[in-house]
């Protein structure tokens, strides 16, 4: 959300200093960084069967805050596919 924020807030004939100063992309690449140290975290105390299902939750996170948050339509293939990663990551968790 936050690199699309960015994206939007630069302008056509950008320059430098437009990427470079960009609040967005300051605050979007910091808490990629993070959320990169959490991954690393997590794979080092949960089993990757079970941790990595859960990276596909981002393909309904995402669609769903872009919606609420960018005014973005939800498309019904992603309602569609959203709900077959939900089935997925429970087969996944009771199969562990």
């Amino acid at each position: 959300m936050l690199f699309k924020k960015a994206a939007l807030a630069i302008p056509t004939n950008s320059t430098l200093d437009h990427w470079i100063l960009n609040p967005w992309l300051i605050v979007a690449l910091a808490l990629y960084g993070i959320t990169t140290l959490v991954w690393i975290w997590v794979l080092k105390h949960a089993p990757l069967h079970l941790a990595y299902p859960f990276m596909g939750l981002a393909f309904l996170i995402v669609p769903c805050l872009g919606w609420l948050f960018l005014g973005e339509p939800i498309k019904s293939s992603t309602i569609i596919g959203g709900i077959l990663i939900l089935a997925g990551i429970a087969v996944t968790a009771r199969a562990s």
